[in-house]
This record gives structure tokens, sequence and C-alpha cells, in this order.
């Protein structure tokens, strides 16, 4: 079995098939063992682990998982990639790959298939273009995943785990924080990947929430006000507001709607706890 972490192993492959890496599909292959292991211990995978995986790739990190795990399902969009993945993970009978987009994968009929109800943890080296429609997408309450353990770019780890009054807050950090609770693990540099990206990434672990921290009367109109607070950020709440095409306030009507919550027009968005916004919801 070759040791797919290794650099000189990645590029025989490479050369072996002849594989040209695709800039479109945000191909990066992660072959650094020190984070490869920290992402197996921080997503705390054991022998009784069921793990989805997204993207991957050559199978660097897919192999530390087959190890490690009961069960690993791995999804790749890239069908050129698909033989080289097998090939490369010929020993490990604890594997199934899935040759598909996991955007347009329908991943409650995958794990009700794959994993027969188990709880599911999910790891990935995530494409920078898909980080955040995937990651709302595995954070969809019904899905039986207890954790998401992914390779992000660094700025956007940043902001999945940013808390309120600091540059990176947005509505992403309140919409995460929301479904699940954000830390991150540890940063990574471009000498961690072939090809070499142009930006430092880091791995960051959602653990979702069994229920969200805060109560809404309506969880659409608390990501309607959301959207609407970081709509302008050089703004202050109440022009955001008023100005949402969203909320479809009045200057008036949005004042008062800010007060009866007991938050002051004044503020900008991103100072705004998750309970300040289920306060605005409640009251709208």
């Amino acid at each position: 079995m070759r040791k797919l972490s290794s650099a000189s192993v990645i590029k025989e492959i490479l050369s072996e098939n002849s594989f040209r890496f695709s800039k479109s599909l945000g191909q990066n292959f992660l072959i650094d063992e020190n984070v490869l292991d920290t992402i197996i211990s921080g997503a705390q995978i054991d022998k009784d682990s069921c793990v989805l995986e997204v993207g991957p790739g050559f199978g660097t990190l897919t192999q530390k998982l087959c190890m490690n795990a009961k069960k690993v399902v791995s999804v790749e969009i890239d069908e050129t990639v698909i033989p080289i993945l097998k090939d490369n993970l010929k020993e490990f009978d604890n594997l199934t790959i899935i040759s598909n987009d996991i955007l347009k994968t329908d991943i409650a009929a995958l794990a009700e298939k794959e994993f027969e109800g188990s709880k599911i943890k999910v790891c990935a080296n995530l494409p920078y273009y898909i980080t955040t429609p995937v990651i709302t997408a595995l954070l969809e309450p019904s899905l039986p995943i207890t954790d998401i353990t992914v390779m992000v770019q660094k700025e956007v780890a940043e902001r999945l785990a940013a808390k309120p009054g600091s540059k990176a807050y947005g509505a992403i950090s309140v919409t995460v924080g929301y479904y699940a609770e954000p830390e991150l693990l540890v940063s990574v540099p471009p000498c961690a990947f072939i090809p070499q990206p142009k930006v430092s990434s880091a791995v960051i672990r959602l653990r979702k929430r069994e229920k969200p921290p805060v109560e809404v009367k309506s969880e659409e109109i608390y990501f309607k006000v959301i959207k609407a607070a970081f709509a302008q950020r050089r703004k202050t709440l109440l022009n955001s507001i008023a100005n949402s095409n969203v909320l479809s306030l009045t200057k008036a009507e949005a004042e008062e709607l800010l007060v009866s919550a007991g938050i002051d027009p004044k503020r900008r968005g991103e100072t705004l706890s998750m309970e300040e916004f289920a306060k605005i919801t409640n009251a709208l």
C-alpha cells in the first residue's frame, strides 16, 4: 500500500496516469501527514465512525479515514479521478466511492442507503469555490450528521467561526452558529498541498447542535433579518433593514421594530449576537 500523503508518491501517480489538475474544480491535494492526523483526531474518527467524505481526489485523506473508521463513503465529482482513486485504495473493503456532484446528491437518501440510519461524520478537503453551499447543505437539521470537519480557505474558516464585533463576523457566522458550534483546529500553509494554492487554509470542525441556542418564532424571518442586517455593512442597522428588499419595511417601521426589540438603531449589524437577532425576529 503506497503512502498517499507522500509528495513523491503523488507525483508518481500523476506521471503514471498523465493526470492534469483541474483549476475549475479547485483540485489541490493535501499531502501533509500532520494535518491529516489533526483531521482524524479533531473529528474523533474511530472504529465505530461512519464517515461521508466530499472530494477525495487521489485518496490522501480517504486512506487515513479508511484506516481509522468503520465505513467511509466518498463522493467525487471528477470522473477521471475515480479509476485512480479505486486503484490507490483497493486494499480497503470499508470504502464506497460514488461518482457524483455533492451539491446534486440526495444526502438523506445516501445516508439511509449507505449508513442504514447510523450517525455520520463528514470530513473533506473542500474546493474553495463550493465551501459555503456544501456546508449549508450539510448543516440541514434533518440529516443524521453529528459533525463536519473540513479543510477550507483560512479566510472562510475565520468567517465561519467569527464572533460578534470582529472584522470577519458576517451572515455566514450567524447562520453557522445557529446550527453548529465551530472550532478552528489548525492553520495550513500552501506548501501542504500539490499543487500549492495561492492562499492559506485551515481545518475547522462544526459540531451540530441538537437544538439552536436561541428560540425564534420563524426561522425564515430570522434568516431574512440576518441577510438584511449584513447587506450593507457600513450602514447602521436601521438603514440596512429599512433599505432591504428582504423585509420591505419603511424607515419608521424599522426604527419601531428595533426599539421594541431593545436594540439601538444606530448599531451596525456586525455587532449583534444571535440572541439579539432573535429578539428582532420575534418582535417582527
